[in-house]
């Protein structure tokens, strides 16, 4: 390792400098990136939504299903928004570069956002591609 072990203190009315982002915070940059310009385009039709990024699914012992979700959709009801969760290590995994991961988010919250809106993925964004 080079360099100084600890970063000298901030100076008054400076941004602290910052160390190498880890990959939690470039995913969760990547995410908002993308579900704000989602959401924003269609706000008007969702509603509240809250978007959040969780490291793994908590899935059941008796999950008999190969796969892992990539994310997890719950409506809301009455005075609770709808919920949209985004799992980053499952997404991280099926994706070898950084163009990828890009493609999976933007295509797992396009799918979602089609769900909840009862349109095409298609209609939800250009970019998606169901490839």
């Amino acid at each position: 390792m080079r360099g100084p072990a600890i970063l000298p203190p901030v100076q008054p009315g400076r941004r602290p400098l910052r160390g190498r982002r880890s990959g939690r915070e470039r995913f969760d940059d990547l995410a908002l990136g993308i579900v704000t310009e989602l959401d924003g385009r269609w706000q008007h039709r969702l509603g509240l939504v809250e978007y959040a990024v969780e490291d793994t699914p908590l899935v059941p012992d008796d999950w008999d299903v190969p796969t892992v979700p990539l994310s997890s959709l719950v409506r809301g009801t009455g005075a609770r928004p709808t919920r949209l969760v985004l799992f980053r290590r499952p997404i991280e995994l099926r994706c070898e570069t950084r163009e990828d991961l890009e493609a999976l988010v933007l295509t797992v919250v396009v799918e979602q956002l089609a769900e909840l809106l009862g349109i095409d993925a298609e209609d939800v964004d250009p970019r998606y591609s169901a490839e």
